[in-house]
């Protein structure tokens, strides 16, 4: 999970779940919610830290967080309405709408790139059995 295989880009899976755990506390919580929560791995030091500082990272801590900012941002998209918003961060409007849909464009960005990376770990390529 925390090998690096397209060198000498830092992207990895471990680095991949654990940025997505960031996305969906900054779009649900932070964005649409208005939550006053940290981020979970970036810092104004390292904006990337979640792909990273995965040396001692623990996988199962990242799926854990990952699958628990998920839960958190189902019970927020279910409290609202498709047209109701919140700020980006310059501050502009945006609506659950455009969230859910950049959600989609994200999710599918980086399932790309986890099929990559596992496939130049691995070899295999198309679906695993």
């Amino acid at each position: 999970m925390r090998r690096r295989a397209v060198v000498p880009s830092t992207l990895s899976l471990l680095g991949l779940v654990r940025h997505m755990a960031g996305v969906e506390r900054w779009w649900f919580r932070r964005a649409l919610a208005l939550e006053d929560v940290p981020l979970l791995y970036s810092t104004d030091e390292d904006p990337d830290a979640d792909f990273n500082d995965i040396d001692a990272a623990g996988v199962d801590e990242a799926f854990a967080t990952w699958r628990a900012e998920c839960d958190l941002a189902r019970a927020i998209v279910d409290a609202r309405g498709l047209d109701e918003t919140g700020r980006q961060r310059s501050g502009e409007p945006v609506s659950l709408r455009w969230i859910l849909v950049h959600m989609i464009e994200e999710y599918s960005r980086h399932n790309g790139h986890a099929d990559l990376l596992r496939e130049r770990i691995d070899g295999e390529t198309g679906y695993l059995p």
